[in-house]
């Protein structure tokens, strides 16, 4: 077993290796993006909201007669292998996660990749030219199939020793519940753990090194319960709650994303999901679980006073389209994101 830090380096230096995939509702793989274009890669959890972005902010440009400022699109997490992401690139292997989608812009140029998809803030590994610019706030909770032996909640402490394996049988957490042994599932795309198990994970041990045990269960994919395994009554997985709603509740689907019959549970008697909305709940987002989507672009590219600048700061900047009531906010909140504040949206951190 390694510890996370360990796999979170282990997954960089593997990100830059493997190659990458992709999917999508809206525009699925793009159309041949022409070299000026601004063109993305990265985490599967904020792809489908990304498609739709792209498919709403292109058609505003053409509403407004604008035939010649940079498109957005994005590429899937998942798919084929590789992918030529601008007319004139040079084919890359396909992003699939933050981590793996931030080393692409490492190693690209703007006539490659322009932007970044992350469900992660910066971190030490990442190098300081590199501006983390916040869109929207997430939650990750764990999610079981309905109807099977899982309950309603369970604590951080009872989830550590889930994934553990010192708890492997319903009866240990309550006698009330059935006698069967708990399958505890973990998403590992490439051999490295996703961004919504890291990120669970982490968050379960409270900031203490945690080891997940030889009883944990894997699955290729995050976010979906698709996958046979997680069809089993005793399987719990982590699951990111704003694609869950997204999904289960905007109908943000397709084959292989998709929740099936797993529904997104509670942690310390808090639920996630508020159906009224629906929405994630903030009191659940504003907790150890929440986390804080961002997209991650070059400081000199973000800076430039030239065509590229102008479109990166008018796309993710404060005032731009993304963080607009007129623009990308709705859909955010369609595909089950929180939208951000005013002055929170557009905001930059980088370590």
């Amino acid at each position: 077993m390694l510890r996370l830090a360990a796999r979170a380096a282990s997954a960089l230096a593997l990100a830059s290796a493997l190659a990458l995939t992709l999917t999508t509702p809206a525009l699925a793989d793009p159309p041949q993006p022409a070299a000026t274009d601004i063109v993305g890669v990265g985490a599967g959890a904020t792809e489908s909201l990304f498609n739709r972005f792209s498919t709403e902010y292109n058609a505003s440009l053409a509403a407004a007669g604008d035939t010649t400022s940079p498109r957005l699109y994005s590429w899937d997490s998942t798919g084929t292998s590789t992918i030529t992401t601008k007319t004139g690139a040079t084919p890359i292997g396909r992003p699939d996660g933050s981590s793996s989608g931030i080393v692409a812009l490492n190693i690209t140029t703007r006539s490659t990749v322009d932007f970044a998809r992350s469900t992660r803030g910066p971190r030490f590994s990442d190098i300081p030219t590199h501006l983390f610019v916040a869109m929207a706030r997430d939650a990750v909770s764990w999610a079981a199939p309905a109807g099977g032996n899982a309950p309603a909640s369970l604590t951080p402490y009872e989830l550590r020793l889930i994934y553990g394996c010192s708890i492997t049988n319903w009866r240990q957490i309550d006698p009330a519940l059935p006698d069967a042994t708990i399958v505890p599932v973990l998403a590992t795309p490439w051999g490295a753990l996703s961004d919504t198990s890291d990120f669970f994970l982490r968050a379960a041990a409270e900031g203490a090194p945690f080891d997940y045990g030889p009883c944990v269960r894997r699955v290729f994919q995050e976010n979906q319960g698709a996958d046979a395994l997680l069809h089993d009554p005793n399987a719990i997985v982590p699951y990111s709650v704003g694609h869950y709603i997204g999904q289960a509740y905007g109908g943000h689907t397709r084959p292989g994303d998709e929740p099936g019959a797993l529904t997104v549970r509670g942690i310390s008697g808090i639920a996630p999901v508020d159906p009224s909305g629906p929405n994630i709940r903030p009191v659940f987002a504003s907790g150890a679980f929440g986390r804080i989507l961002y997209n991650v672009v070059r400081d000199a590219e973000w800076n430039a006073t030239d065509a590229r600048g102008a479109a990166l700061r008018g796309i993710f900047g404060s005032t731009g389209w993304i963080c607009r009531s007129n623009g990308g906010v709705p859909l955010t909140r369609s595909y089950g994101f929180l939208p951000l504040s005013s002055f929170a949206c557009g905001s930059i951190v980088h370590n």
